[in-house]
């Protein structure tokens, strides 16, 4: 780890976090204040927020089989490691959309994310921006879109003027501008769903992701043990986005006086179920607004929707199961990741979601085909101990795991050597990860 005898390459060296970490503690004692130890971060989380905050962001479908049956999957697929690759300058950028990003990570459209320090979606916005990450905003955000926006641009514009270890070398430099996404859960009334799409395109987010598993929130005992919906709570976040946009409070500004929820009932999750039909109505009105910039849809579990989202027009696809948090019994996300590769993988853009918590774990869901990978409760988890600052080394630790691990793994190219690479991994189709007192599930 001499930082003095490092090669440029592509990528800037984010094993060095590590270094860093190990010297602050080594010089001053300086230690970190929690482990980013994915277990032990969820479980110290506890300890930062009061119930409402954890739950909400912990709670998962039934019983939460599909939240297992997530990491279960991660665990049945292991890395083949290479020897005596030269591995010295390493890859880790893609492209995606048509641009260059520094890794194939982004940030997991969450809402609410006043429960987990008071600043909100402005902490997560900032901290992709200063690592030139793509940031995706949640229709249910407790920030208005526009004030997200310009967190993201502020933390952009401190990545390009300085010369951090965060920058890359390669012909983009540190200054390629990330894609910036917006999470749309689509209501019934058309002309609250054009006001949304007209803001998000105006504050500069030019992907638009549909969600299509959250017509309504899935059941979930642990919130429902403490009625948990922030939403209809006096005084708490949750319905910031409908109250600064003027097509919503022109039509419901005097329901809101009556009802809190109406927001979140009337236009996010309503309840009533859209059909593709529908879908392809919003990919023209989004071609229309943002002069054709990409269409996402959120939701894939099978190759067949797959297929069908390519016919409708749709440029990407999520392969997603809500992280296990809405149809209980389903099948882990990276379970159906390769046939649905299969199916589309060379026609549309594969962005995997549910369950990544490490850096094999980014390793292991490209090399089965995906484009780019979403973290989400990790980020959450960092942000809900130290703001700005631990959703910033959650992030750096994940990247700094993820270089290490190309590293020390021999696979220097992100997308060269690992990206489709089935000979990157070997399936094991029996056991699980350790469960309570260590010892392997079967």
């Amino acid at each position: 780890m001499d930082p003095e005898n490092k090669p440029k390459g592509p990528s800037p060296h984010y094993s060095l976090y590590q270094r860093e970490v190990f010297k602050r503690g080594g010089d001053t004692g300086n230690l970190p204040s929690f482990s980013v130890h994915p277990e032990e971060l969820q479980e110290s989380t506890k300890k930062k927020l009061n119930d409402r905050g954890y739950f909400y962001a912990n709670s998962n479908a039934g019983v939460g089989w599909t939240d297992r049956a997530n990491r279960e999957a991660f665990y049945r697929w292991r890395i083949v490691p290479r020897t005596c690759v030269d591995t010295n300058v390493r890859d880790l950028t893609t492209t995606i959309f048509g641009h260059k990003i520094p890794v194939p990570i982004m940030f997991a459209p969450i809402g609410i994310n006043k429960l987990y320090s008071p600043l909100g979606e402005l902490i997560p916005a900032r901290v992709a921006g200063e690592l030139g990450m793509p940031y995706c905003l949640s229709t249910a955000a407790s920030q208005p879109i526009e004030e997200v926006a310009k967190a993201n641009d502020e933390g952009a514009s401190e990545r390009n003027e300085s010369n951090s270890v965060h920058q890359c070398d390669g012909p983009n430099g540190g200054n390629a501008k990330s894609p910036r996404f917006f999470q749309l859960y689509m209501g019934h009334d058309d002309e609250i769903t054009l006001s949304l799409l007209n803001r998000a395109w105006k504050s500069g987010f030019d992907v638009l992701m549909l969600t299509t598993d959250t017509w309504q929130l899935g059941w979930r005992p642990t919130d429902i043990n403490i009625a948990n919906y922030t939403f209809y709570y006096p005084g708490t976040p949750g319905n910031e986005v409908g109250e600064s946009d003027p097509v919503f409070m022109a039509k419901h500004k005097e329901d809101l006086k009556r009802d809190k929820g109406k927001w979140i009932d009337h236009s996010v999750w309503h309840g009533k179920a859209h059909t593709w039909e529908k879908i392809r109505w919003l990919i023209g009105e989004w071609k229309r607004i943002s002069g054709g910039r990409p269409f996402v849809l959120k939701g894939i579990q099978c190759a067949a929707d797959a297929k069908t989202a390519l016919e409708f027009g749709c440029d990407g696809i999520v392969v997603t199961n809500h992280a296990g948090r809405q149809v209980d019994g389903a099948v882990g996300s990276l379970e159906v990741l390769p046939e649905i590769v299969e199916a589309v993988g060379d026609k549309m853009t594969i962005i995997f979601d549910s369950g990544i918590r490490t850096g094999a774990d980014v390793f292991k869901a490209i090399a089965l085909g995906a484009h780019v990978v979403m973290v989400g409760r990790l980020y959450v988890w960092g942000m809900s101990h130290e703001g700005v600052h631990g959703c910033r080394h959650v992030i750096k630790s994940l990247l700094a795991d993820l270089d290490i691990l190309m590293t020390v793994a021999g696979y220097p190219s992100i997308t060269k050597d690992v990206h489709g690479n089935r000979d990157a991994l070997r399936f094991n189709p029996s056991g699980g990860p350790p469960g309570p007192g260590g010892h392997a599930k079967l």
